[in-house]
């Protein structure tokens, strides 16, 4: 029988969680999904592939059509890239032809004026019309895309990751943002955020919201792997993610690298690099510190298994308060010590010894001892799952569906409340 834990219990809250985690008998399921990621789908797994994969998998009638962001032509010129056309439509490997990915190109730049928008549009519009599958709902996780809810008669869901609106944007994208998130607010049948910041800060627009953290597949990060060859054979102090200014801070990774390196440890950063070209090279030049860049999500698990300690040295921001870091869920399940600055996700669940807290003048200092210890203690909390997030985005597509259907507004299954809160699924 599952059974809900939270380090922080709010009232009344695991009985909402169960009725949206629970399978529900009487939710007509979607069959085709049209979704709008932030994120491709590649090597790198984020919330959405695991979301997709589940809910493709446990439902052999359904579809979807993953439109990823598009390639910007111009901008490639201008970063003095190899200019690189969208990859357009085709079908994914492993799921029957049942996941459809579609990147776009966008051949304008967005000050000349609304045509580079209304050309991205109009082209995943023709793609869907020769697919001759009619979404039954929109997803959208990017909001950028928001003018599709004109497109389509589809409900739609707001999926809600990050808090752009607190990113460091320029004044134009800002306000295209702000445009575009009060659209999404305002007609999307349901709102999902991942974490309480977002919760809290969007609440007032939509009171009923729903939150759906995130998680991990436990199972893969317990299972032991190998030691990678290209790690290095020292002690080493790993970041899992993707390496931005809107999540990293550069100085602190180079003053951790510093002081690692007198101790003959390493600084090692896996991920995606998104930095500008001089953080870039700050970093490779820093003692200390080792970018692998990129590598595949069924890699990961042995970096951090083979991890002396785990470090998140990111900044304090109201953007970084916004996220529900997936990474919180991978160091658990490898029970490494961790070591991060004061972050939501990780500041609420400091446990000394296994999960420190430390401030940017006291980081390098943490995570220098932090890698002479064996091994981090055991988590007394069982870890969430993603077979039970993959339910509940289920079962609140299932009820658009439903709802549109009857053309009648179906109330929501509410997931309110504390984040921690989650069913016992692996």
């Amino acid at each position: 029988m599952s059974a809900y834990t939270s380090a922080q219990r709010t009232p009344g809250v695991e009985n909402e969680v169960e009725r949206a985690s629970a399978p529900s008998t009487d939710v007509r399921p979607a069959r085709s999904i049209l979704l709008f990621s932030l994120e491709p789908w590649d090597r790198v797994w984020r919330r959405n592939q695991y979301i997709v994969d589940g809910l493709l998998r446990d439902d052999d009638r359904l579809h979807v059509v993953f439109v990823e962001p598009p390639s910007d032509v111009l901008h490639d010129v201008f970063s003095g890239r190899r200019p690189r056309l969208g990859a357009g439509a085709r079908v994914a490997v492993g799921f029957d032809g049942r996941l459809t990915l579609m990147q776009p190109t966008k051949w304008l730049p967005r000050f000349l004026g609304s045509a580079a928008d209304r050309m991205l549009r109009a082209s995943v519009r023709r793609m869907v019309k020769r697919s001759g599958r009619t979404p039954d709902v929109l997803w959208l996780n990017d909001p950028r895309w928001a003018e599709m809810l004109r497109a389509f008669a589809a409900p739609a869901l707001y999926d809600m990751t990050d808090d752009w609106l607190a990113a460091r944007r320029t004044i134009r994208e800002h306000e295209r943002l702000v445009r575009d998130e009060h659209t999404l607010m305002r007609r999307c049948e349901a709102v999902v955020v991942c974490s309480v910041g977002l919760a809290t800060s969007r609440r007032d627009a939509r009171p009923d919201l729903i939150t759906i953290p995130n998680a991990v597949d436990v199972e893969r990060y317990q299972k032991p792997a190998s030691r990678p060859a290209d790690l290095p054979n020292r002690a080493c102090a790993i970041y899992v993610g993707t390496l931005h200014e809107d999540r990293i801070d550069v100085d602190l990774v180079a003053r951790t690298g510093a002081a690692l390196s007198i101790l003959g440890g390493v600084c090692v950063l896996v991920g995606p690099n998104a930095l500008t070209p001089q953080n870039t090279q700050k970093l490779a030049l820093s003692p200390g510190v080792l970018m692998l860049g990129t590598r595949p999500y069924e890699a990961i698990p042995a970096y951090l298994q083979h991890a002396n300690a785990l470090i998140v040295p990111h900044v304090v921001s109201p953007f970084t308060e916004s996220l529900d870091p997936i990474k919180f869920y991978e160091y658990r399940a490898v029970a490494r010590p961790i070591v991060s600055t004061p972050v939501a996700g990780f500041r609420e669940n400091e446990r000394p010894g296994a999960l420190d807290i430390a401030d940017a003048h006291d980081f390098p200092a943490h995570v220098a001892e932090a890698i002479t210890r064996p091994v981090a203690p055991p988590d007394p909390e069982d870890i969430p799952n993603w077979h039970c997030r993959v339910r509940q985005f289920a079962d609140v597509l299932g009820t658009l569906v439903q709802a549109h259907a009857a053309n009648e507004a179906t109330p929501l299954p509410a997931i309110t409340g504390d984040w921690t809160t989650h069913r016992d699924d692996h």
